[in-house]
């Protein structure tokens, strides 16, 4: 046995040497000392030697393990350090490389165009409302007095969820939530920005799209109070020097009802292939708030009146930068969107 605890300790020092990784020092330590290794193989023959015999094989034994634990520790520390230099020298940055710089992100030229919108309007007085984008078919068009099977809902070609619900085709239907909720309040004064939907998709339009809604109800609003609030947006939005023309138009939650027109922001109205030689440009629909609108808002038409207007951003976006594809304003085609 003392000849075999000899043999072990050569042939373990030998091979111990060949461990490069601290699995292979793992898979050592279980072939040697593990409960099953070949230590304890040798050593579940003690039981045949004499009383004098085993204090001294089992002294050797566990000199010959302290030794190949000895070594065992000591190869665990230089692999460690090998695989921390190594990881290290991996993960090492070269400081005298170029930096990279982070590209800066613009503002959409919606967004641009919505917040200076909001802020023409807050400054003078409106306050902002929201509403949902999945609408109830009386807010969306029976409480703006468009009750079933009303001609003027083939203009707006629906997506409908249910015979009753329906994604909202102009952002409308807050006008008449509002109106519930702060009846018999005065003044009712809100623009509504946001999202709406309609089935169309082409160069001009997009079943996806933004409007602003403009409500002002009051006693004692006049057509007159339209044009003014209208003309001072178009001024501050498109230039100082700008006239606006009202034409007769036909809105069922309106009237009397009127499409908005600007002097050409490219010919000045002078006539150009953009206005096709007229020298307006339309911008928006309004209009005097409906009788019946305002009845089914809970309001009294006898004792007030109000006006409502609504445009489409994109439009005015369009407008305001020269675009000429309203697909260009949904691809993020980062080389578009730089411009602004």
């Amino acid at each position: 046995m003392r000849e075999q605890l000899h043999l072990l300790k050569e042939k373990a020092e030998k091979e111990i040497l060949q461990c490069t990784s601290l699995n292979d020092l793992n898979d050592f330590r279980i072939k040697y000392l593990g409960k099953k290794g070949e230590l304890t193989q040798i050593l579940r023959g003690m039981g045949k030697l004499s009383a004098e015999e085993r204090p001294l094989i089992g002294q050797l034994a566990n000199e010959v393990r302290d030794s190949l634990e000895s070594k065992l520790q000591e190869l665990t520390e230089v692999i460690k350090k090998k695989e921390l230099e190594r990881s290290l020298s991996a993960e090492k940055i070269d400081i005298t490389l170029p930096g990279i710089r982070p590209e800066l992100g613009r503002q959409h030229p919606l967004s641009i165009v919505i917040e200076e919108i909001e802020e023409i309007f807050m400054g003078m007085g409106f306050t902002i409302e929201e509403g949902p984008e999945i609408e109830l078919d009386y807010y969306n068009f029976e409480a703006l007095n468009i009750p079933k099977d009303h001609p003027a809902r083939e203009m707006q070609d629906s997506f409908y969820i249910s015979p009753e619900v329906l994604l909202r085709t102009h952002t409308s239907p807050v006008q008449a939530r509002t109106m519930e909720k702060m009846r018999p309040q005065l003044p009712v004064k809100i623009i509504v920005p946001g999202k709406v939907y309609r089935r169309d998709d082409d160069a001009t339009h997009s079943p996806m799209f933004h409007q602003v809604e403009g409500l002002l109800i009051d006693k004692n609003v006049r057509f007159s109070d339209l044009k003014g609030v209208l003309l001072n947006f178009a001024r501050q939005m498109f230039g100082a020097n700008q006239k606006i023309r009202l034409r007769p138009s036909f809105f069922p939650f309106t009237e009397p009802s009127a499409e908005v027109d600007i002097s050409c922001i490219m010919c000045k109205g002078a006539g150009c292939r953009t206005c096709g030689h007229t020298g307006w440009l339309e911008i928006l629909g309004s209009g005097m708030v409906h009788p019946r609108v305002l009845e089914m808002g809970g309001y009294n038409p006898e004792e007030v009146s109000g006006f409502a207007f609504g445009m489409g951003v994109e439009r005015i976006t369009m407008l305001k930068y020269g675009i000429d594809d309203l697909r260009l304003l949904f691809e993020n085609d980062v080389r578009f969107l730089r411009q602004f």
